[in-house]
């Protein structure tokens, strides 16, 4: 299994755009860095709404699969960039997650702990080829 996601310069900038299939999203640097416009998102965030983005995801597959209907699913990535060349050290996620029974949903938190994609790869190292 592969998903592939195209990226093109956006003309008349020096951003991005992203897509996979009909979503887009533009990634830029902060207004005044190399050229960026602050017109989307830059790595760090790309990489913080990956992680919490897919475990966003798992939280609702877990539920489904269970028979179980969330209510507040409230996540909030930090990630920690060091060194030269920047690097991501760390990354926390906070979650917040109910159920609209009341019941305890620390079940399914950590559920999608153990199938969530993209935080199993980056504890689990990833290798990165980059070809020209």
């Amino acid at each position: 299994m592969q998903t592939i996601v195209e990226l093109r310069n956006v003309r008349g900038t020096r951003a991005a755009m992203g897509w996979a299939g009909g979503h887009t999203v533009i990634i830029d640097r902060p207004e005044g860095r190399a050229g960026g416009m602050g017109l989307g998102f830059n790595g760090a965030q790309m990489l913080a709404l990956a992680l919490g983005g897919c475990f966003c995801n798992d939280l609702r597959y877990t539920a489904e699969s269970m028979n179980v209907d969330l209510d507040v699913v409230e996540v909030t990535v930090t990630v920690t960039l060091e060194g030269e060349p920047l690097v991501t050290t760390a990354a926390d996620m906070q979650v917040r997650c109910t159920r609209t029974d009341g019941g305890d949903a620390s079940d399914i938190i950590e559920s999608a702990k153990a199938t969530c994609m993209v935080a199993n790869s980056l504890q689990r190292g990833v290798a990165v080829n980059i070809h020209s």
